[in-house]
């Protein structure tokens, strides 16, 4: 199996795939995560991503876990080299019991640079390659954001920034502010994104969370040093599982129209739905990087499984012009 490789902004060179380890020390144990990542990087998986907050809302946790439960691997295995290490800062509440939305740490210079030294010293590394600001703040001016992020850069504590659940213009406004001055921005994104198509009328309830829409595609394709990266690409096993149902944004009359394609897609295959998706993402126009989590070896091998497929044109065709 040959890992297919994207080039970041800096030109740091990661893995296509990136594996999501939200999980990590709270519903999946440390025996279990450990296993997962040791079979990632074998495959020639590079790219690991996590966040400060990762995972308070899990009964026992307080976020920090899934950190926590990385240093800890990168250190019994000694890979920190083989790695690139993905973290996020901005919704981690600080008040015990509550939710991001309540009492979040926010994006103010003061938060990013505690939260920085909080994360390396549980990742136990001097440095990350990417830095998200994982929601937005809006309560905080833009430009002292900005300022906070470059100056990790500078600093060598960061290699390139990157922007999650963030409207695109506030992602364009924040590089604008850091062109001009010459510095370090954004050139990174992260949005909710899969081959099915939600309704955009239908918001979720967690207010933080943003889609892949036809205007960032097309922002993301006409600028050259900007990744885009999706999480969640799988539905939550919603494409495989019968206890995994889709969500109501999904109810509209394009989405049986997708699955019944995609389903005759991974039949002439001889592949599965899910790698389908996966193959679908990361050779779309613009390329994209799925940021997909699992709970056990065995569904980590069938996401590999998607690295050995390659959609023509005419299946690429077919499953584009569906619903």
């Amino acid at each position: 199996m040959t890992m297919r490789q994207r080039v970041l902004a800096d030109g740091t060179a990661v893995s296509a795939l990136c594996l999501g380890a939200m999980f990590f020390g709270t519903r999946t144990d440390e025996a279990t995560s450990f296993a997962i990542l040791d079979r990632f990087v074998e495959a020639g998986g590079t790219l690991i991503d996590t966040a400060d907050n990762y995972a308070f809302w899990i009964e026992g946790g307080a976020g920090g876990e899934s950190e926590a439960v990385l240093g800890r691997w990168l250190a019994s295995r000694n890979t920190r080299d083989q790695v690139k290490l993905s973290s996020k800062v901005g919704a981690q509440p600080t008040i015990p019991g509550t939710s991001w939305v309540e009492s979040g740490e926010g994006l103010s210079p003061q938060a990013i640079r505690a939260a920085i030294e909080g994360s390396l010293r549980r990742l136990g590394t001097d440095r990350l390659e990417v830095y998200w600001a994982h929601i937005e703040d809006r309560s905080v001016p833009l430009e002292d954001t900005v300022d906070a992020f470059a100056a990790l850069t500078e600093e060598g504590k960061v290699g390139v920034l990157g922007a999650s659940n963030h409207a695109i213009w506030q992602v364009e406004r924040a590089r604008a502010l850091a062109r001009a001055q010459g510095r370090a921005g954004y050139t990174c994104l992260q949005l909710r994104h899969s081959y099915l198509r939600p309704r955009f009328d239908i918001h979720l309830d967690d207010h933080g969370h943003g889609d892949v829409t036809a205007e960032v595609l097309d922002y993301v394709r006409t600028e050259p040093d900007m990744s885009l990266w999706a999480y969640s690409p799988l539905l939550t096993g919603a494409y495989t599982r019968a206890d995994k149902p889709l969500s109501d944004r999904y109810d509209h009359p394009g989405t049986p129209r997708r699955l019944a394609v995609l389903r005759e897609v991974a039949d002439e295959l001889g592949a599965t739905p899910i790698q389908v998706v996966l193959a679908w993402l990361m050779d779309g126009e613009p390329p994209i990087i799925p940021v997909a989590g699992v709970s056990s070896v065995e569904q980590l091998d069938e996401l590999l499984g998607a690295m050995e497929l390659k959609l023509d044109d005419e299946l690429r065709q077919r499953m584009d012009e569906a619903g």
